[in-house]
């Protein structure tokens, strides 16, 4: 026998009393519960339900002769495989059958619903609450067990579409090894060390479990056995389904349910009734009568046997009968009213209340009614007449609930979340911590306290009870499992996770051949960050103003950056454009004091002067990059520095050409005489000078440079830039200016063995060398750079061409006329021989 279960007969007859006792329900007419127990095997529960409808003591069905009762409605049906069996025989009768427990899904849309209500919740909210819980806590990785029947494939086969929907996965499927007798026990005990291993080395944390009565008879043996390590079992969160109860049967006496410590249990919404404690309280075998089940109930609950006058044995404990329910542990049998007895006491109400108002529409039909027909009119009512009363029912019970059953015949209330606390004495005490009624119409159809649960202690090193210390029975049970209570703080929620959430700056990844639930953690790409440790499948991008931190957490505003004259870089710079324009100053001013020595007027002095000039303004170019960029700057910088090199550039072709012409037009009988003259070197510069010119021209009238914001070449800076607004005119500039050096280096080469006296090639080769050089190291490098690098670059570009250009061509000639002003005459340079 199932001594837990006995209390669904209580509940029958306590309901039964109750509304005998009233005197404004069913007057002169009382009442009667006929009761039996399947003991799990289907011939008896057939046999049970045909003794319903037979003459005491004899099956024949449809025979009863000379009794006064009249059978209009059956409860009972736990379980979606009884409920089906006892279905199907009342559909013939069309009786009202009250199911306290879950129907049978497969069931639904048959013909028989018609003639049953269904007390106890539709499982399609119960699979609604279990995901809001797995969400609410953010347990992802879970593991299901189930019997390995009908119902659990059902089971199965609902809820893992739906935890798939919702982002949860299923670390294991796993069916609870069954056994009815001990040849089955024998066979099944690899099966359990399989089925335990399977469960206990999962890193899943929480585990779903489904079933009915025999299932957590078969679950707790799987679990309590000795040759497992029971510590790794003790560390899951058990989450319990309506259907499982902590039972136990006389042989499982001395089993506990640590392992069940914290667990989390939907149950068939129950309320206190009023007066239910007391009669539980005086319930004795001495004053129960009809009851044929108390006396197997008291000796298996307690332990002990009755007196039996034809056994002369000596018994380990004899019963007295003065034992009290509130001593037996929960398992076997528990004193506040469960979901199933509330269920079973608001059937009982249901067909009171049909029948009254069924009563009530037939007295209506009468002028009167005497007191003796009134049992009359009882005794001949028809099963069948019950069923429109039914439908849509609606009363208060004495619980201060109102019970209202709808056109289906679905009792509509929801599931209570429970929490298991257990205690070393094997009991345990349920502590309801939340709910889900979709029937609700404010909304809100799901609730749980985190802070009134307590979870299994290998999660938690503490307790917290909202300063109000630990709960019941903690001491108790840390004294059995010998370790030393902590003080009290805050609990931590246990996580099942297949891993560890991705802290901030980091973000999923797949694994591959795992389910979707179980990825690795990634630091965010550039430019990207995440601040929540909610396993994001991509980082978020930072604004356009902002970068990500180095541990990718967060996004700092980007500093506005330009090449200045302050920073140490804009400061060297500016030095070495005003020391480079203050030599070419500094070598103008020697040439003009010396212009009528031979050195100065050798090499066409007006053209000398020209080029110094331009080479003085060619690093004064470089203060247009420096600064924050504007319209101005924008447009004139590349403009100015393309045409005063080109000047410069001009005049060192101009010096070149006139060498070659000079020495060509000393020849007896030569034409060139006339083009060696100031109208030559005057024609080549302008001329040079003016495509450059014309060049810079279009590109400010087709698309002229703008100031720009960059915030994307540097990571951490929004770099305040000049756009070139056409980089194929900037590079048109640039080839120009690289032909005439090119034209320059190749005219000087060709002319470098004509007498020293009065050549300056072999120099201007050199400088046209290093100014080639330069600008085209200067392509790649300029490329390659970013932000204010790259205005650096070509500033150091500038610098570079412009000192090569004085020291190539001017430095020796400075050198003469400073220091050596004895080689500075013209008896001196016309005895110079190549």
């Amino acid at each position: 026998m199932v001594t837990k279960n006995y209390q669904y007969l209580l509940a029958l007859i306590f309901a039964v009393n109750e509304i005998n006792k009233n005197p404004k329900s069913l007057l002169n007419v009382s009442l009667g519960c006929p009761f039996a127990e399947g003991f799990f095997r289907p011939m008896n529960f057939n046999q049970n339900i045909m003794d319903f409808f037979s003459e005491q003591k004899k099956i024949v069905p449809n025979y009863k002769c000379g009794t006064e009762t009249n059978l209009i409605a059956i409860i009972g049906g736990k379980g979606p495989e009884n409920s089906q069996k006892l279905a199907t025989i009342l559909d013939i009768y069309k009786l009202p059958q009250f199911s306290y427990g879950e129907f049978a899904q497969m069931q639904t849309g048959q013909s028989h619903l018609h003639y049953s209500y269904c007390m106890a919740p539709n499982d399609i909210h119960q699979y609604d609450g279990i995901v809001q819980l797995l969400l609410h806590f953010k347990w992802k990785w879970v593991g299901l067990m189930t019997m390995g029947d009908n119902t659990g494939e059902l089971f199965v086969k609902n809820l893992v579409p739906t935890l798939f929907q919702s982002g949860i996965c299923t670390a294991f499927i796993e069916n609870i090894p069954a056994f009815f007798f001990f040849n089955e026990f024998l066979d099944a005990q690899d099966k359990r060390k399989e089925s335990f291993l399977t469960v206990a080395q999962s890193t899943a944390n929480t585990v779903i479990v489904h079933g009915e009565t025999m299932a957590m008879i078969c679950l707790r043996e799987l679990l309590g056995q000795g040759a497992y390590d029971y510590e790794k079992a003790f560390g899951k969160v058990w989450v319990l389904t309506a259907q499982m109860e902590f039972v136990a049967v006389a042989l499982h006496r001395d089993w506990d349910i640590q392992v069940f410590h914290g667990a989390l249990a939907f149950t068939t919404h129950a309320h206190e009734v009023q007066g239910f404690q007391d009669f539980l309280q005086n319930l004795s075998p001495d004053l129960a009568k009809g009851d044929d089940f108390i006396h197997i109930f008291w000796e298996q609950a307690f332990g002990c046997s009755f007196p039996n006058p034809s056994f002369k044995g000596d018994s380990e404990k004899t019963c007295t009968g003065k034992e009290k329910l509130e001593q037996i542990p929960g398992p076997f049998f528990e004193t506040s009213m469960t979901g199933y007895s509330y269920s079973i006491y608001n059937a009982v109400y249901a067909v009171a209340h049909a029948l009254d108002i069924w009563y009530s529409s037939r007295a209506k039909s009468k002028s009167r009614v005497m007191v003796n027909s009134r049992r009359l009119e009882y005794l001949n009512i028809k099963p069948w007449q019950l069923h429109p009363f039914l439908r849509n029912i609606s009363f208060n019970n004495s619980a201060g609930e109102t019970v209202h059953l709808n056109e289906n015949g679905e009792f509509l209330m929801g599931f209570d979340i429970t929490n298991v606390v257990s205690f070393p004495n094997k009991s345990f005490h349920r502590v309801k911590v939340g709910w889900i009624n979709p029937w609700i119409l404010s909304g809100k159809h799901f609730s749980i306290e985190d802070d009134a649960i307590v979870w299994n202690r290998i999660f938690n090193q503490g307790y917290a009870r909202d300063g109000l210390g630990p709960p019941p029975g903690f001491a108790e049970v840390a004294q059995v499992l010998k370790f030393e209570p902590p003080a009290p703080k805050k609990q931590v929620i246990p996580i099942s996770l297949c891993n560890d959430n991705c802290q901030t700056g980091y973000h999923k990844k797949k694994e591959e051949e795992k389910p979707f639930c179980c990825y690795n953690c990634v630091p965010c790409p550039e430019g990207k960050f995440s601040n929540h440790t909610a396993d994001m499948d991509d980082c978020t991008a930072c604004e356009d103003d902002h970068y990500p931190s180095k541990d990718k957490k967060q996004c700092i505003p980007k500093a506005v950056t330009f090449l200045t004259y302050e920073e140490p870089l804009g400061m060297s710079l500016v030095i070495f454009i005003l020391l480079s324009s203050s030599i070419t100053a500094l070598v103008l001013g020697t040439f003009i004091k010396h212009h009528d020595t031979p050195i100065v007027k050798a090499n066409n002095r007006n053209l000398t002067y020209t080029l110094l000039i331009s080479l003085f303004f060619c690093p004064l170019c470089a203060f247009l990059f420096i600064g924050q960029p504007d319209k101005v700057m924008c447009l004139f910088r590349q403009i100015a520095f393309g045409i005063v090199f080109s000047v410069a550039v001009s005049c060192v072709l101009a010096k070149t050409i006139t060498v070659v012409l000079a020495f060509m037009a000393t020849k007896p009988g030569s034409n060139m005489r006339k083009w060696v003259g100031r109208k030559m070197t005057t024609s080549i510069v302008l001329c040079c000078s003016f495509i450059q010119a014309a060049i810079c021209g279009i590109w400010l009238a087709t698309s002229p440079p703008f100031p720009d914001v960059d915030m994307h070449s540097v990571p951490e800076e929004i770099v305040l830039e000049c756009n070139e607004g056409s980089m194929t005119m900037f590079y048109c500039v640039l080839s120009y200016m690289g032909f005439l050096a090119l034209v320059s280096f190749t005219v000087a080469f060709l002319a470098r063995n004509l007498p020293d006296s009065f050549n300056e090639t072999k120099f201007i080769t050199f400088s046209m060398l290093i100014f080639c050089s330069v600008w085209l190291s200067f392509v790649p490098t300029y490329q390659s750079t970013k932000a204010k690098y790259m205005v650096a670059v070509e500033i150091f570009s500038i610098l570079a061409s412009t000192i090569g250009l004085q020291a190539c061509i001017f430095f020796p000639k400075y050198y003469i006329i400073v220091l050596r002003s004895d080689l500075n005459k013209r008896d001196h340079l016309l005895k110079r021989k190549v």
